[in-house]
């Protein structure tokens, strides 16, 4: 049960550390990109991934560029949705993106989409819905007309990768491996990107990095060794790190940093914890 808990504290401190770091007006994009080195050598110390294992890869070389690609991507897209719209909604958003693995594999892998499914799957894009629900008052700024396009892109990116790491798996390529060669493409093509752009180094926020780094392997890797500590109870690791999230994001957002959320956000926070006990019953 550490484990669990400590994977639902990464993941929830990661969307604080990004908060914090829009408001004090740092580029997460170099924030993200000195988090690469951090999580590449902890993924090689604490997964330690089978380097021999490389040549067989093959294939899912397609998929693990995808991978270095949105990693990155989807992260900048996290700290834009969080100043948009806030942490309490955007980590719920993260966590809504399981129904796309399993849209896909009705669509592209020919599993049957049952009933229970249908109605998870129902409440997911209701819960989305709620979630981006805001009253228009006046005149509707510039943020406030882009927030639902960055909550989707939080929802269709977290629920993508996910797709594509399962692919990669199914192909024989060692988790761990794939995860060490994914976050080493992902830091090294936004390096190059920052690079032709002629960036503005900003020292807090390179140093931002470092923390960001240790939080995303962490996150990772106490997820993973719940799941392996709890390999009987595969529920509890499943449900209390999708429900554990967006609760300890809710407390932090309204308590912390004094997010306001409607009663339409509210309803859509529980049709969220009610998309994940359905879709796992399922």
């Amino acid at each position: 049960m550490l484990y669990l808990i400590i994977a639902v504290l990464c993941s929830v401190a990661v969307s604080v550390l990004l908060k914090v770091l829009r408001q004090q007006g740092l580029d997460i994009r170099q924030t993200i990109v000195a988090g690469y080195p951090v999580a590449f050598l902890l993924t090689w110390l604490l997964l330690k991934p089978d380097i021999s294992g490389i040549n067989a890869l093959g294939g899912a070389w397609a998929i693990i560029i995808a991978l270095g690609i949105l990693l990155p991507a989807v992260f900048v897209i996290l700290g834009r949705a969080i100043e948009a719209v806030g942490m309490v909604a955007t980590d719920a958003a993260q966590r809504l993106s399981l129904i796309i693995p399993i849209i896909a594999a009705f669509l592209l892998f020919g599993e049957v989409l049952t009933g229970t499914r249908v109605f998870g799957l129902l409440l997911g894009f209701l819960a989305l819905g709620a979630l981006i629900y805001r009253p228009q008052q006046g005149e509707v700024s510039k943020q406030a007309k882009h927030t639902p396009l960055w909550l989707f892109g939080v929802w269709a990116g977290y629920g993508i990768i996910d797709i594509l790491f399962k692919q990669v798996a199914k192909q024989g390529a060692a988790f761990p491996l794939t995860l060490f060669i994914s976050f080493g493409c992902a830091g090294l093509l936004l390096l190059i990107y920052l690079l032709i752009i002629r960036v503005r180094w900003q020292g807090r926020a390179l140093a931002a990095g470092l923390l960001l780094g240790a939080l995303n392997v962490g996150n990772i890797y106490a997820y993973i060794r719940a799941h392996q500590v709890l390999s009987d109870s595969p529920s509890i690791v499943f449900t209390g790190m999708n429900v554990g999230v967006i609760a300890v994001a809710t407390l932090i957002g309204v308590g912390v940093f004094k997010e306001a959320l409607n009663r339409v956000n509210m309803l859509g926070l529980v049709l969220a914890i009610a998309c994940v006990a359905v879709l796992f019953l399922a």
